[in-house]
């Protein structure tokens, strides 16, 4: 049976909306596992890395979600964010994107837990009073958010941030990053390159120095060796001690798909890329999370250290 599309959801009633949350990502990784052969799969895998690429900071739980409610949103934000900081207002009548928020409250430093929940499970710690105690992460909550195609108000060309596509300027601020990320990024010549038909490569320094070398084969297609790099570094961020080949052949996947993310972002086309979940046969759910969060993650690390790249021209 071939991975049915995904049909909207939504969560709105109260009492069940943590479990429909949880239960709708379940549902949506247990449907990729149960069928990674099929196509469909793959485009359901790809659609998913569509959103994450337009909400490259939210976790790969929350892009989940917004996918199932809301496939083509473009930038959310909450009812007060919308009407305080950008002076839209939501439309009536509209229905909210359910996301997971993090709850940031004291918290006891053995436990860490909130002081309410700290007493209930009978924490033992007296050290310091309550009132003394650190914020920090206690959990999440379902948070209601709206896309901006659900807003109206000042236009929102004013939201736009400064176009990152220039897919020249984009190698030299990727080589500039390499340090940030604890790469050693090169451009070889065409002439001097020895690794094939292979675009790029990720190998360590020598037998005595472990630090990963990105090496990518000089082109014309600037936005191509800039997705070439991209692959790369996330492979030398997640891959760069696996040993197994069955293992690298399902991390293959992984960082086609971090450079999938990342060069949507920046502007680039990435449509060519192509996605053989079939790699991933004999996963089970857990596994599966696992690779997401880890694509989420690398793409959200590869973006930050970009963009302060960028900054730091400037």
């Amino acid at each position: 049976m071939a991975m049915t599309s995904d049909s909207s959801v939504s969560f709105e009633e109260t009492d069940t909306r943590r479990d429909e949350m949880h239960s709708t990502i379940k549902a949506w990784i247990d449907d990729l596992v149960d069928h990674v052969n099929d196509a469909q799969a793959s485009e359901e895998f790809q659609e998913w890395l569509d959103v994450q690429s337009r909400f490259h900071d939210y976790s790969h739980r929350n892009t989940l979600l917004i996918k199932r409610q809301c496939p083509e949103a473009t930038k959310v934000a909450g009812y007060n964010t919308w009407r305080n900081e950008f002076d839209r207002h939501v439309q009536e009548g509209e229905s909210a994107i359910w996301i997971w928020a993090p709850i940031i409250t004291t918290r006891c430093p053995e436990c860490e837990n909130s002081p309410s929940y700290h007493e209930k499970i009978g924490c033992e710690y007296e050290e310091t009073p309550s009132e003394e105690w650190s914020k920090g992460l206690v959990g999440f909550k379902p948070a209601p958010v709206f896309d901006v195609s659900q807003t109206e108000g000042e236009p929102f060309s004013k939201l736009d941030t400064e176009a990152t596509g220039d897919a020249g300027n984009l190698v030299g601020r990727l080589t500039d990053a390499a340090d940030e990320l604890g790469v050693t990024g090169r451009i070889v010549d065409a002439d001097d390159w020895d690794h094939g038909g292979a675009k790029g490569v990720c190998k360590q320094r020598n037998l005595h120095d472990l630090q990963p070398v990105v090496e990518a084969k000089a082109r014309a297609n600037q936005a191509d060796l800039a997705v070439t790099l991209i692959h790369e570094y996330a492979h030398a961020l997640l891959h760069f001690d696996i040993e197994g080949e069955l293992e690298r052949a399902k991390r293959e996947v992984e960082a086609e798909a971090v450079a999938y993310i990342v060069g949507r972002y920046l502007g680039l086309d990435t449509s060519g890329s192509a996605f053989y979940l079939a790699a991933w046969q004999g996963d089970d759910s857990e596994m599966i999370q696992e690779r997401l969060g880890r694509i989420s993650s690398t793409a959200q690390e590869i973006i930050g250290t970009v963009i302060e790249s960028r900054k730091a021209i400037f």
